[in-house]
Formats: structure tokens, C-alpha cells, sequence
């Protein structure tokens, strides 16, 4: 061979495998955006398609359908689909009622249309994921069908069925495109979160316990992780619907995300306890538990490199199980070991008691993370196969939300629907009917948004654009072209620049409104019309029905509001309310409480990162009382744990139970006062627990006893710091006036 042939082989080796790496790295990003954007309009053309061949009266609406079911995976298209078509025929039902009641009532008809469409808001408010949708649809159908029957009662029956098969025919368009061409799972996109959360959670445990994260980053984590929780339990929700692989796993994935919710929770007592016990001086018992610190990273380890996979968390469960085991035994050691150093020390009999405390109490916090993360570990390990005994797992998430705000945002759209429905029976206006339905379905909509009022001026922005291209459309390129290949040609570019713009989420209302909007614009229907004047008032009233939603986000108790975030601040810290008086909840107990308690706290923190936006204040500030809000609470469900199993009613128990009265009640309405009671309070539960631990230990009373009440007063001590913590939002009250000086045991050393 030639030198300079070599040579060229040899070059363009390198060139192809950079070609081919760019092009993969391509595929993975941009490219995935571009195959959406095609099976998004092959999805509309093919509804139209079949609609017009089909010749149902209004093919628009299946073309529309698309744009609104579309999602990149296959999980959430069926899912949505799903929703949608039982929204649809409850809507269809109730409209079905209400024109045969009001048939010859209009102003009644309209009135409690508005009604349902409020219902309906307020049931998508209260909702989440595509249950919400479901509500959506309930409404928005309602309206969709109804008004333009109710103008023709006597053909109110087979329009509502044509509109219903439209309907249909957009879902069925959606969910065949999204599962043959191309499909994206969500189950996969489900793998890698899983993979990758766990990772990170390990290494995010392995730096904090070396002492090596700022506070700071500990806060973004955390947020990071309540977005993450949030976010997988939709994906989870939704992968159900994509294959047999992800239903047999959903239980496991379920009991995932609530012992994620457990153990990092957990693990946060666990590390912000000993910063305490590191501020306050408390060498000696941080010196002692450091050791076990250190052992919690190589456990993760397999051949000296990280688990990553779930069958390699196989083994690091094992390893976990096997040190959980030995660990009782070398805490009682250490323990030993310590009043041993303290003696020689010679530190006075409360300083001694204070610091056996704090060791007590973190040591107790350490297993209970230690067994937590063994069980999310084998839990993990778990996915490595198709079916497992841990798939048996009846808890999950619970999302938690306001029922004022619900209710507000069904008011609003019934007042926004009732106000422009009284303007087109006024002015008789020949789109008023658009008018009202639009604003029905903007309304609903826009209430899921965390910002209402900017998405509803996103989606008129939208409209006004679809207005101007559909426009161009339909009398200047529609009278110059025939059959239908040349309105697919046509309408393939105006679609994409819609769906694109869904791609991105700044302008995700824009594309949404452009989408949606155009098809009903510019959508062709068997019997076409060419019909300017009609045109233009349709395209009116569209962008005026989102101008109006929009002002009455802004006016009518706007969801961005203070009064918003205070009821959901309250919400947060109703919570630990809720942890400390509810009852079990039947058979699945404490964990079901456990399980309601996390997973509500982190909703309402989900919520209330999304109206504090870009604002840093009042971001830490949700933090500070969303990490209060679980420690706090978490102890409170330890500690009604162990009292449960206390047959026996003492002066001790009353304490303790009297700890749980007094910190609901600081929670409950925050004040200096409840403060210094619930300090008064706990200080005297510990002090009579302590007194009893003595007596019982001179009495030789049985291990599981003495182990019991130690555990109790963990965890009142553990409220203690808690309530006393300068990064706490209670940080404010420790050293008002009406706080005395704190008790010897466990006073300033934990603060």
C-alpha cells in the first residue's frame, strides 16, 4: 500500500470515530427533540387523516387532541390518553344531563356549566399528575361539547358522540405513533434516575460524613432531592402504562422513593445532630462515633470500585446487613469506653450524664440510618430481577395540597367563565361560544401551572402568532393546493415551529397555546369555508378569552400571592402537627403514617420552591422549615413508637406524651411563648426519664426495658436540639425573654 493511502486510512480513522461519537452524542440530545417534533405532527396528520376519511364534522378536533395527549415518552402519552378518555366521558355525561335539564334555560345551562368547569378546576388543583388531567378534561369536555350543542338541543346526542370519537380518534393517533415509531420509555428514563440517584446519594453521604460539605451545598442537594422524589413518583405513576416489565417492578419503585424519602431524612438528623454536638464542644463524643463514620463508605465498594448497578448493590446490602448486625455489640463498647475517658476527666456527674446523652442519642440516630439505608439498598438490589418479595409493599406517595388554594382556583374559573359567557349573551357575539370555551379550558390549564398568570399570557402570546400563520394559511396557500399530501406539506412546517417551541420550557406556553390554537384555526374541515370575517372573530376571541384568564390570575386572589405561601407554610408545619397527634393509620400502622408524613411534607416544600422562584430568602427559609418540619417529625413518630409499646401509665409516660402536646402546639402557631413551653416541657420529660433509667438500671430491670427507655430519651433529647438549633427557624425564640435559662441535662451542649 501506498505510504500516502496509510496515511489517509490511518487520518480517517480518527475523523470517523469523532463523526460517530458527535453524531451519538447528537442523538442523545437535539436529536431526541427533532424525533419528537416529527412523530408529534406525523401523529396530527395522521388523526386529520383519518378523520377526514372517516368524515366526521369537525377533524380539527382530533388534529388539536394530539397536541394535548403528545409527550416525548410512550408512559405519559398513555397515561394521558388514559385520563383524558375518562375525562371525556364523564364530561360527556354530565353535559348530556344538563342539556336535557336546561335546554330551554340558557342563562341556567351556562351557569351551571360554569359551575361544573369550577368543580372540575378545583379537582385538578387538588390532584396531581394525570389524575389532575382527568379532572381537567371533565370539565373542559363538558364545555367542549356542550356549548355549541346547547345551541342545537335536538342534535345535542350525536354531536356529543362525533365530538367523542374525535376525540378518541387524537388519542388513538398519539399512543399508536409514540409506541411504533421510535418509542422513548419512560421505564428506561425510570432505570437511569434510579441508578444515578442512588449513586449520588452515596457519595453524597460518604462527603458529608468526612466532614467535607458546606451548608450550602447541603441545601441544594436537599432540594434537589425533593424535586427528585416528586418527579420520579409522575414517572413511576406513568411507566405502569408502558409494559408488563414495569408493572411487576412498580411496587419496588414505589417502596424506592419512600425509603429514599426515609433515609435521607434520616440521614440529615443524623448530620446536622452532630454539627450541634461539634459547635457546642462536645469533642469527646464526636471523637468517639467518627470511627463508625468512616466505615460507611467502603461499604459501597465492591473490588475497589463504587456500586453502581443494582445487581452490584447486591453485595453493598450484604455488607450493610453484616455491619448492622455487629453494631450493637461495638456501641455498647464504645459506650463503656467513653464514661471510662470521662472519668478520667474528671467531668462533674451533669456534664458526664449530658455527654452519655449525646452519645446515646446520636448512636440511636445512626442505626436507624445504618438499617435504613440497608433496606433501600436491598431494595435497589432488588431491580436486578423480575420479580422479588419486596414487590408486596401496599405504601405510597401521598401528595398533599391546599384545599383553599383548590377551591379558590375553581371559584376563579366559574367567575372568569360566568363573567365572558354573560358578555356573549349580551353582545350576541357569533364567537362568544369560543370565547367561553376557550376560557373553560385556559383556566383549567394554567391553575396546574406554579405560575398561572404567565402561562395563560404565554399561551395568548401563542394564539396571537397561530393567528397571523393560520391566517397566511388559510387565504393564501389552502385555495392553491389539492389533496391531501399538499396539506400535509403545508401545515408540516407551521406545526413544527410549535411543537419546537413546547421543546423548550421558557416558551412552553407559547408553544402550547400555538399548537393547540392553530389546529383549531387553521384545521381544514370536510366542509371547508372560506370565511374571513368568521376567521377573524374566532382568532379574537381566543387571545381576549386568555387575556382576560390571565388578568383574573393577576386580580381574583392570584396563586403567586403571600396569602398562598403562608397557607402552604402552614400546611408544611401542620405536618409535624399531624405527626404528633394523628392516629395509625389501620393495618399498615406507623409506616403508613411515616409514608404520609414524608411524602405530604415534601410535596408542600415541592410547591413552595416553585412560587418562591428565583427569590434566595425566601428559598432557605422553605428549607429551614421543611428540614425542622422532618427531623422533628420524624422524632415524634419514634417516640409514639415506643410509647405504644409501654403498657404501663407513669408520670414519665404523661411527660413524654405532654413533649408531643407542646410541640404540635409550636408548630401548630409559632410564637415565642409555645416555644419556651415546649422547651420546659421536653427538658421535664427528659429529666423524669432520666430519673426512672436510673432507677431501673439499679434494679437490674431487663435489657429490652433499659434499651426502650434509652430510646426514649433519644428522642426527646434528639426535639430538644432540634427545637434549639440556631439554623432552625425557631433559632428566633431561644433567646427571647420569655425562654429561662435551660435545665442541666442536655441544656447548651446540643445547641
Amino acid at each position: 500500500m501506498p505510504a500516502s493511502s496509510r496515511t489517509s486510512t490511518q487520518a480517517g480513522g480518527p475523523r470517523a470515530s469523532q463523526a460517530r461519537q458527535a453524531f451519538a452524542d447528537w442523538a442523545r440530545t437535539d436529536g431526541l427533540v427533532w424525533l419528537y417534533i416529527f412523530k408529534a405532527i406525523a401523529a396530527a396528520l395522521l388523526a386529520l387523516g383519518v378523520a377526514m376519511k372517516l368524515d366526521l364534522p369537525s377533524p380539527r378536533t382530533a388534529m388539536t387532541t394530539v397536541f394535548i395527549v403528545m409527550q416525548p415518552q410512550s408512559g405519559p402519552v398513555f397515561a394521558k390518553s388514559f385520563y383524558r378518555i375518562c375525562g371525556t366521558l364523564v364530561g360527556l355525561v354530565v353535559m348530556l344531563a344538563l342539556i336535557g335539564v336546561f335546554a330551554q334555560q340558557p342563562e341556567l345551562f351556562i351557569a351551571s356549566t360554569a359551575l361544573w368547569v369550577g368543580i372540575c378546576t378545583a379537582g385538578a388543583a387538588r390532584n396531581r399528575n394525570f389524575r389532575s388531567y382527568g379532572f381537567v378534561l371533565a370539565g373542559y369536555t363538558a364545555a367542549l361539547i356542550g356549548i355549541p350543542a346547547s345551541q342545537h338541543p335536538d342534535g345535542a346526542f350525536m354531536s356529543a358522540m362525533t365530538r367523542v370519537a374525535e376525540i378518541s380518534l387524537g388519542i388513538i393517533a398519539s399512543g399508536f405513533v409514540s409506541a411504533v415509531v421510535f418509542p422513548q420509555y419512560t421505564g428506561e428514563l425510570l432505570r437511569a434516575t434510579v441508578r444515578q440517584r442512588f449513586s449520588s446519594f452515596v457519595d453524597y453521604v460518604s462527603a458529608s460524613l468526612g466532614g467535607k460539605v458546606e451548608r450550602s451545598r447541603i441545601e441544594a442537594t436537599n432540594a434537589r432531592f425533593v424535586a427528585d422524589i416528586v418527579g420520579f413518583e409522575a414517572s413511576r405513576s406513568t411507566a405502569v402504562f408502558e409494559s408488563p416489565d414495569a408493572r411487576m417492578r412498580a411496587g419496588r419503585l414505589a417502596r424506592l422513593n419512600t425509603e429514599f424519602m426515609t433515609v435521607s431524612t434520616r440521614f440529615h438528623a443524623l448530620h446536622q445532630l452532630m454539627n450541634r454536638l461539634r459547635e457546642s464542644g462536645s469533642t469527646v463524643t464526636v471523637d468517639a462515633l467518627e470511627p463508625y463514620f468512616r466505615e460507611i463508605a467502603p461499604l459501597f465498594d465492591k473490588a475497589g470500585e463504587p456500586v453502581l448497578s443494582a445487581a452490584d448493590a447486591v453485595h453493598a446490602a450484604a455488607q450493610l446487613e453484616n455491619y448492622r448486625a455487629t453494631l450493637p455489640k461495638r456501641v455498647r463498647e464504645t459506650r463503656v469506653q467513653l464514661e471510662a475517658d470521662l472519668d478520667q476527666q474528671g467531668k462533674n456527674a451533669d456534664t458526664r450524664a449530658a455527654r452519655l446523652l449525646d452519645f446515646d442519642t446520636a448512636t440511636e440516630l445512626f442505626y436507624r440510618f445504618v438499617h435504613e439505608m440497608n433496606e433501600y439498598t436491598a431494595t435497589y438490589a432488588s431491580l436486578a430481577v423480575d420479580t422479588h418479595s419486596r414487590e408486596k409493599w401496599v405504601a405510597r406517595y401521598v401528595p398533599k395540597t391546599n384545599l383553599v388554594a383548590a377551591a379558590v382556583a375553581g371559584l376563579r374559573a366559574a367567575i372568569v367563565m360566568g363573567l365572558l359567557a354573560a358578555f356573549w349573551i349580551a353582545s350576541a357575539w357569533p364567537s362568544g361560544a369560543n370565547l367561553v370555551l376557550t376560557a373553560a379550558a385556559t383556566c383549567a390549564l394554567a391553575s396546574a401551572s406554579p405560575q398561572p398568570a404567565r402561562m395563560s399570557s404565554q399561551m395568548a402570546g401563542g394564539t396571537m402568532l397561530a393567528s397571523v400563520v393560520g391566517m397566511f394559511l388559510t387565504f393564501g396557500v389552502f385555495p392553491h393546493i389539492d389533496g391531501f399530501p399538499m396539506l400535509c406539506v403545508a401545515l408540516a412546517p407551521a406545526l413544527a415551529l410549535g411543537v419546537f417551541l413546547t421543546t423548550r420550557p421558557a416558551y412552553m406556553g407559547y408553544g402550547m397555546g400555538y399548537c393547540i390554537f392553530l389546529c383549531f384555526l387553521v384545521g381544514p374541515d370536510n366542509v371547508v369555508q372560506y370565511n374571513p370575517a368568521g376567521y377573524m372573530n374566532d382568532a379574537l376571541s381566543l387571545v381576549m378569552s386568555m387575556i382576560v384568564t390571565a388578568a383574573a390570575f393577576v386580580v381574583l386572589l392570584p396563586p403567586s400571592a403571600p396569602w398562598l405561601r403562608k397557607r402552604l407554610l402552614a400546611n408544611l408545619r401542620g405536618q409535624a402537627v399531624h405527626a404528633c397527634r394523628a392516629r395509625w393509620l389501620g393495618s399498615s400502622g406507623l409506616a403508613g403514617l411515616r409514608n404520609r408524613f414524608e411524602s405530604g411534607a415534601r410535596d408542600l416544600m415541592f410547591q413552595l420552591q416553585a412560587l418562591a422562584g428565583n427569590d434566595e430568602a425566601l428559598r432557605h427559609d422553605t428549607l429551614r422549615w421543611m428540614f425542622a418540619t422532618l427531623e422533628i417529625g420524624n422524632a415524634a413518630l419514634d417516640l409514639r413508637e415506643e410509647l405504644a409499646a409501654v403498657a404501663e401509665r407513669a408520670p414519665w409516660r404523661d411527660a413524654a406524651e405532654a413533649t408531643l402536646k407542646a410541640v404540635s402546639a409550636v408548630f401548630e402557631r409559632p410564637d415565642a411563648n409555645r416555644h419556651a413551653t415546649a422547651l420546659a416541657v421536653t427538658g421535664a420529660a427528659i429529666a423524669a426519664c432520666q430519673g426512672v433509667l436510673e432507677q431501673i438500671v439499679q434494679d437490674n430491670a431487663p435489657r429490652e426495658t433499659r434499651h426502650r427507655l434509652q430510646r426514649i430519651l433519644s428522642h426527646l433529647h434528639f426535639i430538644r436540639t432540634a427545637l434549639i438549633d440556631p439554623q432552625s427557624p425557631f433559632a428566633a425564640y431561644v433567646n427571647h425573654p420569655v425562654n429561662q435559662p435551660a435545665p442541666a441535662q442536655g441544656a447548651n451542649h446540643a445547641a
